[in-house]
């Protein structure tokens, strides 16, 4: 794998939208988050089996795909984890403002990774 050196502010390349690419991902930019993704995507898999439609897999892909997105780019993560934490302020105009920039940044990965 190249190193961040290699893509700018970038922790690793975009991974292609397959399971397994997005899984080798996140088993270097955010490998906790391992055991959720298997659960959520034998959820999704069984979704699919049961409404016979690949709509879940796709929305799975998709889902996981912007997650990697924040993860493998440090402007997002931090953008991201600090929206996070003011979600909940006791000042309402704090966790609004935390909730526009989360938005702001789940968009912005969602763009960067729809194909």
């Amino acid at each position: 794998m190249s190193t961040r050196a290699d893509h700018g502010d970038e922790l690793i390349p975009r991974p292609e939208q397959t399971p397994e690419a997005l899984r080798s991902a996140l088993a270097v930019v955010a490998p906790g988050r391992l055991p959720e993704m298997r659960r959520t995507k034998d959820e999704a898999f069984a979704e699919a089996v049961k409404w016979q439609s690949l709509g879940p897999v796709q929305s799975w892909v998709l889902a996981w795909a912007r997650d990697i997105e924040i993860a493998r780019r440090p402007d997002l993560s931090v953008r991201h984890a600090r929206a996070k934490i003011n979600l909940e302020h006791e000042d309402p105009a704090v966790a609004r403002t935390a909730l526009r920039e989360l938005t702001a940044v789940l968009d912005e990965a969602m763009e960067a990774v729809r194909v």
